[in-house]
Formats: C-alpha cells, structure tokens, sequence
C-alpha cells in the first residue's frame, strides 16, 4: 500500500522521563491525520493525568513544570483513550522515533492491535544519512519546514505533542515529494 494512497495517523507523545521507582507515563499526547501524502487540518490533542505528587525526569523536555496543576487535573488514560481509539485503530501510524508511541498505545489499550507503523526517523536517516542531527526539531529546521509545521500548529513548539506530531507528519510530506519516494510503501 502507497502512503500517499491511504489515510495514516502521526503520533508524538510526551513523558514524564525516567525516573527511578517510576515508571515512564506519558502526560500529552497530540495527533494529525495525513491523507493521500498531505498533512490535513485534522488534529486532536490532549493531556493525560500524571499524579501531582509523581516527580519528573529534570531533564525531561516540554513545558510539563509549568503545566503541573493542568496535568494533575487532566483527562484519565481511559477518557483520553476513548477520544484516541478512533485515530489509531484500523489505520497505519506515524510516528518520529516510532518505539515511543508504540509502548505507550500498547500501555492504553494492551488488547488492540496498532500499525502497520512508518517511522520517520529511519527514514530520514536513509534519506538524509549525512546530517549532523536526525532529532525531529533539528531535521525540520535544516530542511526548511518551520514555516510549513507553523502553519499546522500556529501556538506550539517543539517538544508540544502535538506541534510534534505535525512536525513529524510535514517531516513525512517533504520526504515524499522527494526524487524516488513518492512511491514509498506501508511494509
């Protein structure tokens, strides 16, 4: 199946990082749907409730330190999972770093099955296997797509599950309208 024939899903997730006697949780999530190679206006966003009381990784990026009490009251897994199942079943998933998004699906919903996945950080470092980063942030500005990820996340930033997950699905977009990967398929 062509990716740029189908409908997918590009996810990015944030975490509390890893601290020692806790386990890894994420606390945003963001999505966007890519259709026919195209990143669409179609997104969905939220947060996801890490207890107040639970400590995060210092160095854990985003701006979870400053949105603690927003956190704390947020969305269970189970409510956000109601709103996500639609996103990300029956239907190939993106994702930058795809290892991440897959353990935190599977935490959500461990009796579905999710994918086929693409994964656009081996893709870029196939495609692009000389550039000094293949950090999402970093191949976005080295490639020139600010401007394009600003206009489909106007308000966020790196490290912003969603403004990531836009970021990853434009990421996606300019790789396919490359010389010799607009036939890129779904394996």
């Amino acid at each position: 199946m062509l990716i740029r024939e189908t409908t997918l899903t590009v996810l990015d997730f944030e975490t509390t990082g890893s601290v020692p006697g806790f386990d890894t949780e994420p606390w945003q999530i963001g999505a966007v749907l890519l259709r026919n190679g195209q990143v669409t206006s179609e997104t969905f966003e939220s947060l996801i409730c890490v207890d107040a009381n639970r400590p995060f990784n210092a160095y854990a990026p985003g701006d979870h330190h400053k949105r603690r009490d927003e956190i704390a009251t947020a969305p269970g897994v189970s409510k956000v999972w109601k709103n996500l199942e639609g996103w990300v079943t029956a239907r190939p998933l993106v994702a930058h770093n795809a290892a991440v998004e897959k353990k935190f699906l599977r935490q959500m919903a461990p009796m579905h099955r999710f994918g086929p996945w693409v994964d656009t950080l081996k893709l870029a470092r196939q495609a692009w296997p000389d550039v000094p980063s293949h950090k999402l942030e970093d191949l976005i500005h080295g490639l020139g797509l600010i401007s394009r990820v600003r206009n489909g996340c106007p308000v966020g930033r790196p490290h912003d599950a969603l403004y990531d997950a836009v970021a990853c699905a434009v990421l996606l977009e300019h790789l396919l309208a490359q010389p010799s990967w607009e036939n890129l398929e779904i394996s």
